[in-house]
């Protein structure tokens, strides 16, 4: 066994919510009457904690209204994130995954309870040993999630790898100097996510689910 820690993201590798969440932050702005972010600058921010996130999507919005902001988002993307799907093959990959023995974690830019929340309507709860969310932990790429998951475990960096879908994901796996894989089907585009070097870029489920059945 390569890697004893396999550490996912979740929106945009798990969970195919990244046009969900892109909708939300442009009709969160137009609400509050600011300009509609593109869904270039929308997607790039998915990952990312919900403050960094709107800061960088929405740079018209002012600090007095963040929290208005934040609750028209919410509104938004909870209003049907019920309904949104995981990606084919995920159980199945998960499950084959922990029986083999790796340890499965989550570090995600989205809040504790928003997680929670995502777990309990997937029903993945019981396929990941451990967690970090953006609001109890720095944001990504700040490598906090990571180092707290590799110390919760005793695992070395050179046993983790860290599987994302945006250059948050990956840039936060060199930061703890760790391996990172791209996944390409989320938020970011396939060209931008090999700037950052992962050992592979992977464009399904099923192809992520093959390379760590050959190398993990």
């Amino acid at each position: 066994m390569k890697y004893e820690l396999i550490v996912f993201d979740w929106d945009g590798t798990l969970l195919d919510s990244a046009g969900a969440i892109v909708n939300a932050i442009k009709a969160s702005s137009r609400d509050l009457g600011l300009p509609e972010p593109s869904d270039e600058r929308a997607r790039h921010v998915i990952g990312l904690g919900l403050a960094d996130a709107l800061q960088y999507a929405v740079p018209e919005l002012s600090p007095a209204r963040y929290q208005e902001m934040v609750e028209r988002y919410r509104f938004h993307y909870l209003s049907g994130d019920s309904r949104l799907a995981l990606f084919e093959g995920v159980p199945e990959m998960l499950g084959r995954l922990q029986a083999a023995g790796h340890i499965l974690a989550v570090a995600t830019g989205k809040s504790r309870l928003g997680l929670e929340r995502a777990l309990d309507h997937s029903g993945l709860r019981s396929l990941f040993q451990a967690s970090r969310c953006a609001d109890e932990c720095h944001s990504k790429p700040h490598p906090q999630m990571l180092e707290e998951l590799m110390a919760e475990f005793a695992v070395a960096a050179e046993v983790t790898v860290m599987i994302g879908d945006t250059s948050h994901d990956l840039l936060m796996a060199s930061n703890a100097g760790v391996d990172s894989l791209a996944v390409t089907y989320g938020a970011h585009p396939h060209e931008h996510l090999l700037e950052h070097r992962p050992q592979a870029c992977l464009h399904t489920v099923r192809e992520l689910d093959l390379w760590l059945k050959t190398f993990a």
